[in-house]
């Protein structure tokens, strides 16, 4: 096992909240970061008190994206207390934070004042709409859902638009983020100098829009709602079988012939009509009636077990629970426990995707309870010591 972490010495000044600034952070204390949350008193994190469902412990809104870090409360509106908060940007090696634009700046910690004297910090800043003409505009989600064109090809055809199940904009600004958190540190080893990173709701979406947005830009096509059909492969949907549906996803002509061979109709492969994946996009209507009523004959769980046997991608739709058990019967040990000071299992969470050779030995520290290392962080900050060492021996351990 690999017990010099990555990111081991690295420290984490976080003045996130909510959800994409906190999960970068926490995946960068995954990955070895000693990652100090700054939370307001009394309150915190606006997710803590997101809810229900609670666990026994807080959240788990905000225990989804909370683990690995220790939570100092700083009053940013004390003279006192801000500057404590200044000392902990000009000691970290990174910060992120998720102010409106220029809110940090009427703080006194903004990028340019904080890196005149501390050179190598890395400072990465999520906005909703950028720091230019979407300013002033709050970013939530569900808004940039709309605004950016997702909602417009999500859902049914002919219905109302959708937003996806979970925060994906969020989550997917989180891992923007985190890509320029590491790029920047791996340019400032050779370097010395930090740089100022920022990301935005939106142009993470619209980076992530890939064939749909290329669609438009390079063809002039703008993609609207086909509910679970593909605009450029056929099949590539749910299909409906004696007990349900069956999402069947067939990504070339080998994997369209051998599905109709196992359906028993090894002809529709050879018609011209639906020979390509091409022919298939234009006669689309007139093939899946003919796929539904040969996949009627037997359950969904019975044609994905048939289809995995030759090669087609298939799959019934599994809840949230299903899917993590199907995970770990793949050996994928989706869940990891979390322990906390005192090394007491207090619960499970997703571990973190990344799997690595040799294995890492990644923390497994419980979220924080509200101010939990308030005390020796104080301490630290008040103090002149520089050392991680020492302030290490000053924090609690962490698993």
């Amino acid at each position: 096992m690999n017990t010099i972490r990555p990111l081991e010495g690295i420290i984490v000044a976080d003045f996130s909240r909510v959800l994409a600034g906190p999960l970068c952070t926490m995946t960068l204390a995954d990955m070895g970061a000693t990652v100090i949350k700054v939370e307001r008193p009394g309150s915190g994190d606006d997710t803590r008190s997101w809810g229900p469902p609670f666990s026994a412990t807080g959240s788990t809104y905000f225990e989804s994206v909370n683990r690995n870090k220790q939570s100092v409360t700083l009053d940013l509106t004390d003279p006192a207390d801000r500057a404590l908060a200044r000392e902990l940007a000009l000691r970290a090696d990174v910060l992120v934070e998720n102010f409106k634009p220029g809110g940090m700046n009427k703080l006194g910690l903004g990028h340019a004042e904080l890196s005149a004297i501390n050179p190598g910090l890395v400072y990465a800043s999520i906005s909703g709409f950028g720091s230019a003409g979407g300013a002033h505009l709050p970013g939530y989600d569900f808004i940039v859902q709309a605004l950016g064109g997702l909602m417009s090809i999500t859902g049914e055809a002919g219905e109302d638009p959708m937003k996806a199940g979970v925060a994906l904009v969020d989550v997917l600004t989180a891992k923007d983020a985190t890509i320029g958190v590491l790029a920047a540190l791996n340019a400032r080893a050779f370097s010395g100098a930090g740089a100022h990173v920022e990301v935005n709701l939106l142009s993470s979406l619209q980076g992530a829009l890939a064939n749909q947005g290329q669609a438009y830009l390079g063809a002039g096509k703008v993609a609207s709602r086909m509910g679970n059909e593909h605009p450029s492969i056929v099949p590539y949907q749910l299909l409906a079988c004696a007990d349900g549906s069956l999402a069947v996803a067939c990504g070339n002509d080998g994997q369209f012939a051998r599905l109709c061979a196992e359906i028993g109709s090894p002809a529709l492969a050879e018609d011209p009509r639906f020979a390509t994946n091409t022919a298939r996009v234009a006669n689309r209507a007139e093939l899946i009636p003919l796929l539904e009523h040969a996949l009627g004959a037997d359950t969904g769980a019975n044609w994905q077990t048939r289809f995995t046997g030759v090669g087609v991608p298939a799959g019934k739709v599994a809840g949230i629970d299903e899917g993590l058990d199907y995970a770990d019967s793949l050996g994928l040990d989706p869940v990891i426990e979390v322990h906390n000071a005192q090394g007491d299992t207090v619960g499970r969470q997703v571990r973190h995707p990344i799997t690595w050779t040799p294995a890492l030995d990644a923390p497994t520290m419980a979220p924080p309870q509200l101010g939990e290392h308030t005390q020796v962080i104080r301490a630290w900050l008040g103090s002149d010591v520089e050392s991680m060492a020492e302030f290490q021996a000053l924090a609690q351990p962490r698993p």
